[in-house]
């Protein structure tokens, strides 16, 4: 499509990362591993809590939730660069797209939530030890999950109406590697006041900084509380068990700051694409092996299940 030809579109044609034709192969098999790789962490973690007791607790009930969040997330966004160069099809309908946008952004919110919940969690372990089990029982663990799941598939809904009443865009072709609200909004030749300040309004103070604060709150209480931790492996053991958790939210927040708090210029969108790309890629990769892989219980788990997989 002309780009001065402004229209309606029934289909988008996406860029994909890349499009020098030499990179095709090493960029497909680059996501190809980081897929497969993707999904066969996450997948351990899962079945490590839906079948070994030992994981029955808050921290991994929150950790498999976060599980299939990286999983669906990797799915919805990177199987369109595979499947584009298997198939030589990198066109997408119009409704499709726009359900790609939805799905996705719904699953990105869900992560933030998930990691308010986490942080709860690790400042009810650390805070108050004794009466843990009591607050974070299955009960309100599984309100919390169901929470995070609900309004982040709600939250999303107005940026949704608004792309639906987009009448024009200047071209079909997104350069991207799946359909996101950034390179979707620069297309569009309607007025987008609307949903830059939903982005601005909702998108920085409901679904980013809220969170973001809820998130990092718990810590300063954290932080106090290990400090007055007299004995060194305490504090260590007490800061190891949210280490982890840390280090996601400041990769994850920090990714999506440049992702989506830059100006929508032409010349910005190739470096959202590569923030977004470690984003959708990097991340849910890193999750496991942060939280879980490196694990000494996880380690010990993973031993006794192979044991039972060569007995059998």
């Amino acid at each position: 499509m002309d780009s001065n030809n402004k229209t309606m579109v029934s289909y988008f044609i996406i860029n994909g990362i890349s499009n020098v034709p030499k990179l095709q192969l090493p960029i497909f098999l680059l996501v190809l591993l980081i897929y497969l790789l993707t999904l066969g962490g996450n997948l351990v973690i899962l079945l490590l809590v839906c079948l070994d007791s030992n994981f029955h607790t808050p921290m991994y009930f929150f950790l498999a939730n976060l599980s299939v969040l990286d999983m669906s997330s990797s799915t919805t966004t990177l199987h369109k660069v595979l499947v584009a160069f298997l198939t030589q099809d990198k066109t997408v309908s119009f409704l499709g797209c726009i359900a790609q946008f939805y799905v996705f952004s719904s699953l990105a919110c869900n992560e933030l939530l998930i990691l308010t919940a986490m942080s709860y969690d690790r400042y009810v372990a650390i805070y108050n030890p004794l009466h843990y089990s009591i607050i974070m029982n299955p009960r309100v663990c599984t309100l919390l999950a169901t929470v995070c799941w609900v309004v982040s598939f709600l939250e999303v809904v107005p940026y949704l109406a608004l792309l639906l009443e987009v009448s024009c865009y200047k071209s079909n072709i997104i350069n991207h590697f799946f359909c996101d609200l950034v390179p979707l909004r620069s297309l569009s030749c309607s007025n987008t006041s609307a949903l830059e300040m939903l982005s601005f309004i909702e998108g920085l103070l409901l679904l980013s900084l809220t969170p973001f604060v809820l998130t990092f709150t718990p810590y300063v209480f954290i932080i106090a509380a290990i400090v007055r931790i007299r004995t060194s492996g305490g504090r260590y053991k007490a800061f190891y068990t949210c280490s982890s958790h840390l280090t996601v939210v400041v990769l994850l927040y920090g990714t999506l700051v440049c992702q989506y708090l830059n100006p929508t210029r032409e010349d910005s969108l190739e470096s959202n694409k590569w923030f977004s790309l470690f984003n959708t890629a990097a991340v849910p990769l890193l999750n496991p092996l942060i939280y879980s892989l490196n694990n000494k219980d996880v380690k010990a788990a993973l031993r006794r299940t192979l044991r039972v997989i060569k007995y059998y």
